[in-house]
């Protein structure tokens, strides 16, 4: 059974059917929020100089996927030659050190050492600006709106049970009432 916010209505004897398919509707709806619990880089693509830079981020399942796209740096100035005149040794692999987020308007930065075998490299990226805000999926922004307009005001209107119950378990049952109703006001 859906969530139904005007269930238990006002002024309506209590019954625990009622209590018991709203408490599951809501427990339902909750176990159904997707948490990420890992993040994944699915490529890294070089674009053209000056081109700027991309970022395309998913979740799937519990894992949030991110796709990078780079522009490719200018050419820099010419190394200068060894003293013999010969050319430097070549090199066995590029490992990256790491890569160090920074604040969003910083200028992107690149760190690279040879050890005699490995060149290492350490990049420097600036945090994207927000963008405008993407495709909606299933439910548009609107119909969530639309959807949920009027909640608080309908539980807003529910009053706590305050009076207490000679019953233990009518009593618990009562402050447990109160809280879901509190609960639900903004």
């Amino acid at each position: 059974m859906p969530f139904d916010p005007t269930l238990p209505a006002p002024n309506s004897p209590l019954q625990s059917q009622v209590i018991r398919d709203q408490l599951q509707s809501l427990f339902n709806l909750i176990n159904g929020i997707v948490t990420v619990t890992a993040a994944q880089v699915d490529g890294v693509n070089t674009l053209p100089a000056g081109s700027p830079a991309n970022v395309n981020i998913s979740v799937n399942g519990g894992t949030l996927h991110l796709s990078f796209d780079i522009p490719q740096g200018n050419d820099g100035a010419q190394g200068q030659q060894g003293n013999d005149g010969q050319q430097g040794p070549p090199f066995a692999q590029a490992v990256v050190d790491g890569v160090n987020t920074l604040p969003a308007g910083s200028a992107a930065a690149v760190g690279v050492s040879f050890d005699g075998t490995n060149v290492h490299f350490t990049f420097d990226i600036p945090q994207g600006q927000e963008g405008p805000m993407g495709a909606t999926g299933e439910v548009s922004q609107s119909q969530l709106d639309n959807a949920i307009s009027g909640t608080s005001n309908n539980s807003n209107g529910v009053s706590t049970l305050d009076a207490a119950m000679a019953d233990p378990d009518s009593e618990t049952l009562r402050q447990k009432i109160d809280e879901l109703i509190n609960a639900l006001r903004r």
